[in-house]
């Protein structure tokens, strides 16, 4: 697949980057992704929540009332979860939700990703460029520039750019992340993929070296 290399005034450059069909012509694996998605979400959860339970509720432990005669259920000691204020049954408590992949199915979930979004058309590569101070104002005008100011972007850069991360920190359908860093849940939640020109280089070489 090729695809025009736009500069930053949205204009045609004439050149063209040819996307290896290896990445981004497959024939995508849902099953992966799922996978893949699940393990982003999981290992992104703190897993700090915490309940009290019917021992670490303060109160006494005096059975409230005899256990025959009274024509009620029989009870124990304040504390029980069936009453206000008791503890509670069965609550969460700190766990770590992380769990393990195999490096080929996240490879295979990345490539299955970037097929979906070179089918879908929703690609666009643009000539490298810096900003030369940090710009919220000018980076959105590159963005009315491309057509993408009423998208949810991923923008893939080659290389660390202090500058443009803070141009689009304050953006709140913008991401920026090198390519090497690429995750499958964040290019499927994209609607637009950003390539810079050297990025989609970078992209093929991470998963050619195995």
């Amino acid at each position: 697949m090729e695809l025009a290399v736009k500069n930053i005034k949205g204009e045609d450059t004439g050149r063209k980057v040819v996307l290896n069909d290896e990445i981004f012509g497959i024939e995508p694996n849902d099953h992966v992704i799922y996978l893949d998605a699940k393990q982003y979400m999981a290992n992104r959860r703190q897993g700090t929540h915490d309940s009290r339970e019917r021992s670490d509720v303060s109160g006494s432990t005096r059975k409230i009332k005899r256990q025959k005669g009274t024509g009620t259920a029989r009870a124990g000691d304040i504390k029980n979860p069936l009453f206000r204020g008791g503890g509670r049954v069965f609550g969460p408590h700190p766990r770590d939700y992380h769990f393990k992949l195999n490096k080929k199915v996240k490879r295979l979930a990345r490539k299955s990703a970037l097929s979906y979004k070179a089918k879908d058309g929703q690609i666009v590569v643009v000539e490298d460029f810096s900003m030369e101070q940090p710009k919220t104002k000018d980076f959105v005008q590159i963005l009315k520039n491309l057509g993408l100011e009423n998208s949810k972007n991923l923008i893939l850069i080659p290389e660390s750019d202090g500058n443009l991360y803070l141009s689009a920190r304050n953006l709140q359908n913008v991401k920026v992340r090198r390519a090497e860093l690429i995750n499958t849940y964040e290019i499927l939640e994209a609607k637009t993929l950003v390539f810079f020109e050297k990025s989609v280089e970078k992209v093929e070489q991470l998963f050619t070296n195995k």
